[in-house]
């Protein structure tokens, strides 16, 4: 069976290569894409002025409030009512931004409030506006912050791809399923497919833990 499922791996790496590459640039993009909306609406969330702070907090509570998969086909089978045809990839790319960056919001707002508020009355009173603030004081400081919660994000975001299989979208869950189909060998290409979501996951993890580590040198270096 070992022998086998190597033969299996080797066989069809060139189609999950291919799939790889379709999650890795959804999941990119969600998650760049994700982390901006997170951050204006955790920004927003914040604003002393209802008009701005009442529509972050209603898009922060519903996204996380309700299942992803709704979500893709509110999107996906529901804006055709309205006259809005989305193809399945920019459908899937937009269902899991919004839904990442409500995530990302609460990530990000914590991380604002966790550094001590007399910082940012003090660059205020250097003459800074309230944007300057954030990106030179206080966004700085709160990345240390935000990174670990902001990576487990991004993993589940990554992992939650396979939802886009519902809406055909080839990567690597319904290339699994489809050669399932014609081969009868479900073990060994979920096995394969795990792998595969295993090393996406992995190789993002480690790469912002070495980011945390020099982000972590440098505050020590300004300390």
């Amino acid at each position: 069976m070992v022998t086998e499922f190597w033969d299996m791996l080797i066989r069809y790496m060139p189609i999950f290569y291919t799939a790889t590459l379709i999650t890795i640039k959804i999941s990119s993009l969600s998650i760049v894409i994700g982390f901006l909306l997170g951050l204006f609406s955790a920004l927003g969330k914040m604003s002393n002025n209802f008009m701005v702070r009442w529509p972050c907090n209603f898009y922060v509570w519903f996204f996380r409030a309700t299942p992803l998969l709704v979500q893709i086909f509110m999107i996906y089978f529901g804006l055709p009512q309205f006259g809005i045809n989305l193809s399945p990839f920019v459908a899937g790319v937009i269902a899991m931004s919004i839904n990442g960056g409500a995530y990302y919001a609460e990530i990000v707002r914590s991380g604002i409030q966790s550094v001590h508020y007399g910082q940012l009355e003090a660059a205020r009173s250097l003459g800074m506006s309230f944007p300057l603030s954030m990106r030179r004081i206080i966004l700085p400081q709160a990345i240390k912050v935000i990174i670990p919660p902001f990576g487990n994000e991004s993993i589940i975001l990554i992992k939650d791809t396979s939802l886009l299989s519902t809406i055909t979208i080839m990567e690597i869950t319904l290339t699994a399923q489809r050669l399932i189909s014609s081969t009868w060998k479900p073990f060994e290409l979920y096995l394969i497919a795990a792998i595969y979501y295993a090393i996406i996951t992995t190789v993002l993890n480690y790469a912002l833990y070495k980011y945390e580590i020099k982000v972590s040198f440098s505050q020590r270096r300004l300390a």
